[in-house]
């Protein structure tokens, strides 16, 4: 499965604890990346500064289904079940 343009949400649900630029602690979940532009485009999409991350995330049907929100809601969802009791 292709990336929806626009839909930006592994740039807004998932916690990153690497450094981003911008973002030197990481993000935690639910905040927007702030490489994340108007448009929810990735700037660092192909550069070598993005993180490990976001680099090993698979764009799939299972998480992303048909729609920007379903993808927000699946991903916060997943994310919300990794953290610890």
């Amino acid at each position: 499965m292709q990336c929806r343009m626009g839909c930006g949400a592994c740039c807004i649900a998932p916690s990153i604890s690497s450094a981003i630029p911008g973002m030197p602690e990481g993000k935690p979940a639910g905040q927007r990346c702030i490489q994340l532009d108007k448009d929810n485009l990735c700037l660092l999409f192909g550069q070598p500064e993005r993180p490990a991350a976001c680099l090993k995330f698979q764009a799939s049907k299972e998480f992303c289904g048909s729609s920007n929100h379903y993808a927000l809601q699946s991903l916060t969802e997943l994310e919300q079940e990794s953290l610890p009791d």
